[in-house]
């Protein structure tokens, strides 16, 4: 009992008590900042640090003018439109204001001393401040702090990775998929979702291309492609292109459609059934004679009327065939026609008859499309004799 006492009391001394409130102020330091730079706390910490910048800012203008200007100002202003909230901004501006007063008081006349206030520092500074509060009130009206933009962004773009992933196949099959974004961008009007159904002997894939291109079809892609991959293996392979064109039409998108080829291969038979809404032809390659066919289903686009019928066609991969689905962009230019970026993408994949395709997904699409200013996707099916 004396023991337990004398650590009460030890524990409750003055040094032990400030260890615990600095302990405890660390804590909550640090969880205001992680909140802060998630976008969920407040910016005060923000506003404390670049309140304190300007007399800082404004006594090395007044001691060394002439390393310090006084448009140097426009520093922490420039911050504080990426950091603050407008009101906080307000605060921060009424501060530069004032620092920028004292500097004209101090150095006096700018006619007579070159590194003193003149009206067109004034003019910058203000300038700065006026694109800064634009820029905090466009993330305000967002929601989303510039901290998270980007994090988002890169969610986003994961998001669709990961959807667009093939499944493994299992042995004497061989899968690959390239895709190309527009413009060298990370997000693609064009996705894939793909899924093994049947108890895994049928595999499904449905290639999509959202109208539009890059960052303008991103978001829809990736509505489309979380609800595609959702109806995908829910229903039978005929009924997938009715209800997702039934989808498409009750977003009532001023610019809803998309063009869509799905597949449901039978990997112990190899046949298969393609049916497409408006996309371009699928090409096999028979390993017998060494010839690509083309294999055109036919379908209107999706999202542009109610009750579309689409017709199916059949074939069967053979060992040693290939099937390649693809979207427009890798095919079709305004300098040519489909056709004829066709018969430039079958002449560039006859290279790789001999050495298998392992590989060849991304460098068809260098080869054939490489300076294209669209979406370009290109998925490889090879049955391994």
């Amino acid at each position: 009992m004396a023991a337990r006492q004398s650590g009460r009391a030890e524990a409750e001394t003055f040094p032990a008590r400030m260890r615990k409130r600095a302990h405890r102020a660390r804590i909550a330091l640090r969880r205001s900042g992680v909140d802060y730079f998630r976008g969920d706390g407040s910016d005060w910490i923000a506003l404390v640090a670049l309140l304190l910048t300007i007399p800082a800012i404004a006594a090395a203008t007044l001691a060394r003018p002439e390393w310090c200007a006084p448009s140097t100002l426009v520093l922490p202003i420039v911050a504080g439109g990426l950091l603050l909230r407008p009101a906080s901004l307000l605060g921060l501006y009424a501060a530069a204001a004032a620092a920028l007063v004292v500097e004209s008081i101090q150095l006096g006349s700018y006619d007579r001393v070159p590194v003193g206030v003149t009206p067109g520092v004034v003019l910058v500074v203000g300038a700065c401040g006026l694109f800064g509060l634009l820029i905090a009130q466009f993330r305000s009206r967002v929601g989303v702090p510039w901290r998270r933009g980007g994090t988002m962004l890169f969610d986003l773009r994961e998001r669709i990775r990961v959807q667009s992933k093939l499944p493994k196949l299992p042995v004497g099959w061989h899968r690959e998929m390239a895709l190309r974004p527009a413009g060298g961008q990370s997000f693609s009007g064009d996705f894939v979702v793909a899924a093994r159904t049947g108890g895994g002997r049928t595999l499904e894939v449905v290639l999509t291309d959202v109208s539009g291109k890059g960052m303008d079809a991103a978001s829809r892609a990736l509505l489309l492609s979380g609800a595609f991959g959702g109806l995908l293996g829910s229903l039978p392979p005929h009924a997938f292109l009715p209800a997702a064109n039934g989808y498409l039409l009750r977003q009532d998108w001023d610019e809803g459609f998309a063009t869509s080829i799905h597949l449901a291969l039978d990997l112990d038979s190899g046949d298969y059934e393609l049916q497409s809404a408006g996309h371009p032809p699928a090409l096999q390659l028979h390993a017998g004679t060494g010839r690509w066919e083309e294999k055109t289903a036919e379908g209107p686009l999706l999202g542009v009327y109610d009750g579309a019928q689409f017709d199916p066609v059949k074939g069967s991969l053979r060992p040693g065939d290939v099937l390649m689905l693809f979207t427009d962009g890798l095919v079709e230019t305004a300098e040519r026609d489909i056709a004829e970026g066709i018969d430039r993408l079958t002449g560039e994949a006859d290279r790789y008859v001999a050495g298998g395709f392992h590989g060849a997904a991304w460098h068809l699409i260098e080869a054939v499309a490489k300076d294209v200013n669209d979406d370009r996707a290109l998925l490889l099916l090879c049955r391994e004799g």
